[in-house]
């Protein structure tokens, strides 16, 4: 049963304590809850004071009911920091939880300082048609090098590890800066920074002011409602209105893959390579693994006399921890067989490393991965990018970059005929569903292949008649 009581502050405003009994707790004490209720407008008459109060006694009772706590204080932003914390405790990757710190950004600037019981979906509406505009990027601008940053680097006897170090950025970024490639506006100030030079003298800027695409707008629809989510598992909101709200829609993209033409050309090129690049890259054609599954691969894990790999773990990177080891996408240990020809290159890549193990000595880092840096220490995901970016540049490939590699293989197996749950495990996807919808494409392309094999036997079929 609620109670209500009417309350005039010094400065004549008027509310309304609402208070409802829950019943004792283990004491025997009386537990109440209590909500402050406010006309919504300043020239309501009684009657409707009356109404509306009777209804919002009504509301606050049904809650109170079905077991909610309704949150009337805390604000998206204070609840959004909280979740964050809670997924960061419960297992969330490093990764993914400064993808979240990023978004939050923008999201905060619009629906942060709303209480979470006061956010519609026409909120949330309202700021995915703002973040489809120009103009509202955070880093709104690429920065191309001016000035010969290998030079300055070998005149103040600086190596672009360590650059990279002081900028807090990666050595991929630092070598495709001094390389001429644009790099983003944030990364380039905080090269600059690192070198004590004013950013324009250091890089020419370009603004940007493309709205952000569908897919970025979507992650922060995802992050909102996770948010959201959660608050309504808490009981805390009476329904998630992230829900209810319209995103924009992101059409699933044809995966780019080679065909066996390229491949050929790839394989080709790879003749005139060091050893551990073409190692490096046998393996990701061979297995269609990821960049981070590669370069985080450790001899132990590895069975050369029986072609054998154990995908156990990753190596990622990001702008906080740095190069970090952590385990693959699914969390899912997989084991994939390997061809001769990869097999053959990694035992050849063993012997030299052991040779710049023997060149390193006392210096030698021992960090057991396969693929590392000259000193045994573990490489950088992003220098498997660049690097196949170069190479594809030097041999007039076309791009290269690690994912499609992935696709490749992905594609390769569905052609020819191992089915999805097969490809799925191959590919370390959380499920079939996955590989269902990434490649849906090609496996059409199958299925159509498929049909016209079946469709062989009533023309063979035909072919006897004409001959009879």
């Amino acid at each position: 049963m609620a109670t209500v009581e009417k309350r005039i502050s010094k400065n004549g405003e008027v509310s309304y304590r609402i208070t409802v009994a829950e019943g004792l707790d283990s004491s025997g004490k009386q537990i109440r809850s209590r909500r402050t209720w406010k006309p919504p407008k300043p020239d309501m008459t009684d009657k409707q004071i009356k109404k509306a109060l009777n209804r919002a006694v009504a509301d606050f009772e049904r809650e109170i009911e079905l077991g909610y706590k309704l949150d009337h204080k805390q604000s998206f932003s204070e609840y959004a920091d909280y979740v964050l914390d809670l997924k960061e405790r419960t297992g969330l990757k490093p990764r993914t939880i400064e993808r979240y710190t990023d978004l939050l950004v923008r999201i905060n600037q619009a629906i942060g300082h709303l209480k979470l019981t006061d956010i519609r979906p026409q909120h949330l509406n309202a700021f995915y048609q703002n973040l489809g505009e120009k103009g509202v990027r955070i880093d709104c601008g690429r920065a191309t090098a001016k000035i010969n940053i290998k030079s300055w680097l070998k005149n103040n006897k600086l190596s672009m590890a360590k650059l990279a170090e002081q900028a807090g950025i990666s050595s991929a970024t630092v070598s495709s800066a001094a390389a001429g490639n644009s790099i983003s506006r944030e990364k380039a100030a905080a090269i600059a920074v690192a070198m004590d030079m004013d950013v324009k003298k250091i890089f020419k800027i370009v603004d940007n002011n493309t709205p952000l695409s569908n897919k970025t707008i979507l992650e922060h629809h995802r992050l909102i409602s996770t948010i959201l989510a959660q608050a309504e598992k808490e009981m805390l909101i009476p329904f998630n209105p992230a829900s209810k709200a319209t995103p924009p829609k992101v059409s699933q993209k044809t995966p780019d893959y080679f065909q066996p033409d390229t491949v050929a050309d790839i394989l080709d090129a790879l003749e005139n390579v060091p050893t551990k690049w073409k190692a490096l890259t046998y393996l990701l054609i061979d297995t269609g693994c990821r960049r981070g599954e590669a370069v985080g691969l450790k001899w132990e894990s590895l069975d050369l006399d029986n072609g054998i790999m154990i995908i156990e773990r990753a190596l990622l990177y990001s702008t906080k921890r740095g190069v970090y080891e952590g385990t693959p996408k699914t969390g899912k240990t997989r084991i994939l067989g390997l061809a001769p020809e990869t097999i053959e290159l990694l035992k050849l890549w063993k012997a030299t490393q052991e040779e710049y193990r023997k060149e390193y000595g006392d210096a030698w880092i021992d960090t057991g991965y396969v693929f590392t840096r000259d000193n045994g220490d573990c490489m950088n995901p992003d220098s498997l990018t660049d690097w196949l970016g170069k190479f594809s540049k030097a041999y007039n490939l076309p791009h290269i970059h690690p994912h499609a590699f992935r696709h490749t293989a992905a594609s390769t197996m569905i052609a020819n005929g191992v089915d999805i749950v097969t490809a799925a495990n191959e590919l370390g996807h959380a499920s079939a569903t996955t590989t269902a919808n990434i490649y849906a494409h090609q496996i059409a392309e199958a299925k159509a292949k498929a049909k016209n094999v079946r469709s062989g036997i009533f023309k063979r079929q035909r072919n006897n008649d004409k001959t009879a």
